[in-house]
């Protein structure tokens, strides 16, 4: 089973989102996050999908994409790290990301689909990944960083941006 890293095998601003990572199988809590998202983006109408609950904030369809375009691209990060890429691996603009994929011009579902054949890469990459492979140092964003703690960051950013959700937009929706 894949421990959970060191805070020395990654950069301290990712440690909110490696922190919210429980004990456990990080396959399991992927696959179960991936069914709660599921099941709470079924349930927003489009018009949901285009609230905001303060002004300037990502709209709920935003911050979908988000979580998709991250998991994305750290995915790839895992994959290169793992497979003992050594090349600096540039970091990235969420928010010109966001603003690029004008995103709320497609339909919710859509993203969700998205988001979920994203998640099912990231699932066989981490499921098929060499035991040893994990312990690999690669370079992010002019940061050291160990394949290992990429999957912990994709696993807590995904649950970060959930709870967000859940918490800031839902409650205002209601």
């Amino acid at each position: 089973m894949l421990q959970r890293p060191l805070a020395s095998e990654y950069p301290e601003y990712y440690k909110p989102y490696v922190n919210l990572v429980p004990e456990g199988n990080l396959l399991t809590l992927l696959k179960e996050n991936l069914v709660k998202t599921i099941e709470l983006f079924e349930s927003l109408s489009e018009e949901d999908g285009h609230f905001r609950y303060a002004e300037n904030k990502w709209s709920i369809k935003e911050v979908l994409g988000h979580m998709a375009d991250t998991e994305r691209i750290m995915s790839y990060r895992l994959l290169r790290v793992g497979r003992g890429d050594q090349t600096a691996l540039a970091g990235f603009n969420e928010n010109d990301y966001v603003q690029g994929s004008q995103i709320n011009k497609l339909p919710i579902k859509n993203i969700l689909e998205d988001f979920i054949a994203i998640r099912k890469a990231s699932l066989t990459l981490i499921q098929n990944m060499p035991e040893e492979a994990w312990a690999n140092i690669g370079f992010a964003n002019n940061t050291e960083v160990t394949a290992r703690s990429i999957g912990y960051i994709i696993a807590g950013h995904a649950l970060h941006h959930y709870k967000i959700i859940s918490e800031r937009y839902l409650s205002l929706l209601k």
